[in-house]
């Protein structure tokens, strides 16, 4: 912390960061279109953060950096909201909407009634306010009259603005949910760490914005849609018009919404979404209808609890009825044992059914779940489907409670589960269940990517006993490979390139494929980014560690526990001796021919994994974009290009096939 006081430049500049960052942030989280690389963003934070750091009264409340408070919070005052939260009137056939609108028409005859037909997000709503362009609180609907204030936890959904250009008051109002891609990771993490799962996204996003500390709030990654808008406490004349201004202020609005002329338009909608909804990367349960003009709704008015200008259609339940016929117990990579139901095969959103996770030991034994029950069954999304219920009146006699087992079923070792925990765990590291999950898992396209090494080979060469554990992978040769069944000289040649360029994937992502209890993807790149070799981390103690970012006490216990162990210490050592490389490269000086540049990837390269490509790029000083825009340099070109190449062609973006691009990155094909 500095002794003076900021001087102009430091001002001029900390409010220039802010501005670019600002501007970034809705680039990327709203208009799905970056500008500027995830590490020259980070760049930019950094250097406004240690800005403030060093000039305290530079910190502003609307600072992007102060998006994560730095203490949990001690509770969640009420907020009376000015005007009701309503929840809306649910329709679930094509008559009821068209009973709808003739109830509608029959209070307003003769007049051409318009809709703004919607996806119902199933999320939380919530209501956030503005005052002179500045975030002032964010409320939850709560009852509908009064929410609690939940302001620290909203300011961290990183597409929601902190600032907007519009003087006055301005209240919006929207559903704060969770992408399936981040209610995916965060179950796969309370799984690691023994906790019972969320059920569904929506419980996941509700959960998520109830937490006490910002931080953790953070890391959940929860996103929002907007779509009311009030100015000065006036509704905007038109619900398609307050969406339109909502984007122009810079607020994330569903692109999927739709002006409907006719109900029927509206219908017809709702049919089209009812096909594609396993389409989207968020759960809707439905569309929303809204009478499009708001002097309408206002003469329209209410009900004790719903107004009568909306109506929500649901999308059909996703749900069937099946039967338990039996009960396994899988062995996963870090021994976690987990119950597992045989079904009945039933068909659910398109997809036959046969077996689901029923999670862990307490979750089974809280629920009852026995063989031969009747349950149900439900699927949302690309969420994997979860047994919700028994129907214990349809039990059949003599059904007996599941009998945990104490001890492995694949390899008889004890089983041990930890105090604190729900979930027990093998503990033989060789296991040979173990191995197979932690060599899938070590081969995984996120971790050390050896692209041909799956199930089928992974089985194979575990029963002919070519491989015990992870750095047998780097002992095989062609002429064990070609032994195994259906592989030939040429396919046993591919997966040893695989292998052998696996050794430079580097420490990051040797850190997540090594399967450490709480390590994932982003952790293990911020630990690879502060200790820079394998050998300092191995050395860290326990304090070093919870110095880093995100690293909590239950993380660095499992970090030093990890490395404790002899068998761990061993695969290390015999890892490096096959050459796999443990430390970040140190940076290369020199020109960077690309700068300036930005180019998108689409379709498989061959002989490259698309992080490879991208690093590779970056190397040359260009960015990499996730989506075609007029600013695009080129967007090379692979197998299987999907709609990107389409956007190229329509934009007239330059496209590069895979030989010209290892030319334009300077390497040999």
């Amino acid at each position: 912390m500095s002794s003076s006081p900021a001087g102009p430049k430091d001002r001029a500049r900390a409010e220039a960061l802010r501005r670019k960052i600002i501007l970034h942030e809705r680039k990327y989280y709203v208009e799905n279109d970056p500008q500027i690389s995830d590490e020259e963003f980070d760049r930019l934070v950094r250097e406004l953060r240690d800005l403030e750091a060093r000039f305290p009264e530079l910190v502003t409340p609307e600072s992007p950096t102060q998006r994560v408070g730095g203490k949990p919070v001690e509770g969640f005052p009420t907020v009376v909201h000015r005007t009701p939260m309503m929840s809306i009137d649910n329709g679930y056939t094509e008559d009821e909407i068209r009973e709808f609108d003739q109830r509608v028409r029959k209070i307003l005859p003769e007049k051409p009634i318009a809709y703004t037909a919607e996806l119902k997000i199933d999320g939380l709503s919530m209501s956030i306010l503005y005052r002179d362009g500045k975030f002032v609180r964010g409320v939850t609907r709560g009852d509908g009259v009064r929410g609690d204030d939940v302001s620290a936890n909203v300011k961290t959904i990183r597409s929601l603005p902190l600032t907007i250009e519009r003087e006055g008051e301005v209240e919006v109002r929207g559903e704060v949910y969770l992408p399936f891609r981040s209610f995916r990771a965060i179950n796969r993490e309370r799984e690691e760490a023994g906790q019972a799962l969320f059920a569904n996204p929506r419980n996941a996003a509700a959960g998520s914005v109830r937490l006490l500390d910002p931080r953790e709030v953070a890391s959940r990654n929860l996103s929002i849609f907007l779509y009311y808008l009030f100015i000065d406490g006036r509704e905007e004349p038109s619900q398609w018009g307050a969406l339109k201004e909502l984007r122009e202020l810079g607020f994330p609005t569903n692109p999927n919404s739709r002006f409907c002329k006719t109900i029927e338009e509206a219908l017809a909608y709702f049919r089209e979404w009812n096909a594609k909804r396993d389409s989207l990367e968020y759960d809707a349960d439905g569309i929303v209808i809204k009478v499009d003009d708001a002097g309408e709704r206002q003469a329209l008015g209410t009900t004790a609890k719903s107004p009568r200008w909306a109506i929500s259609y649901k999308f059909p339940a996703r749900q069937a009825t099946t039967r338990i016929n039996d009960i396994l117990i899988q062995v996963g990579r870090t021994g976690a044992l987990t119950p597992v139901a045989v079904l009945e095969p039933v068909k659910l959103s398109g997809t036959t059914i046969s077996r689901s996770t029923l999670h862990n030991e307490e979750e089974l034994r809280r629920k009852d779940f026995r063989i031969g029950d009747y349950v149900l069954i439900e699927r949302s999304g690309d969420v994997i489907p979860q047994v919700v219920s028994v129907m214990k009146d349809r039990r059949p006699r003599g059904a007996k409670r599941f009998a945990w087992p104490k001890r492995c079923p694949v390899c008889g070792s004890k089983v041990f589960k930890p105090e604190g925990e729900v979930i027990s765990r093998c503990e033989n590291t060789s296991c040979p269940d173990r191995i197979r999950e932690s060599i899938l898992h070590f081969a995984a396209r996120r971790a050390m990517d050896i692209n041909g090494l799956g199930e089928a080979i992974v089985d194979q060469l575990l029963a002919a006993k070519l491989v015990r554990s992870i750095p047998d992978l780097y002992g095989l040769s062609l002429e064990s490979l070609t032994a195994l069944e259906r592989m030939g000289v040429k396919s046993a040649g591919n997966l040893l390139d695989e292998i052998e360029a696996s050794k430079s994937r580097g420490l990051a992502r040797l850190l997540f494929a090594l399967g450490i209890r709480h390590v994932g993807e982003r952790l293990a790149q911020t630990l690879a980014a502060r200790f820079k070799t394998l050998e300092a981390l191995e050395a860290a103690g326990r304090e070093d560690l919870l110095r880093a970012e995100d690293v909590g006490p239950k993380v660095a216990e499992s970090i030093l526990f990890f490395f404790a162990q002899p068998e761990n210490k061993d695969v290390l050592h015999r890892l490096r001796q096959a050459g796999v490389k443990d430390r970040i490269a140190a940076e290369t000086a020199g020109p960077k021919p690309l700068a300036g540049q930005i180019f998108v990837i689409t379709g498989t390269l061959p002989g490259l994994s698309r992080d490879e490509a991208r690093d590779l790029l970056e190397g040359q000083g260009a960015e990499v974009g996730s989506s075609v825009t007029r600013k695009t340099t080129g967007v090379i070109v692979g197998e299987s290009p999907g709609s990107k190449l389409d956007r190229a062609r329509e934009l007239g973006v330059r496209t590069i096939e895979a030989k010209e691009f290892l030319e334009l990155v300077g390497r040999k094909s």
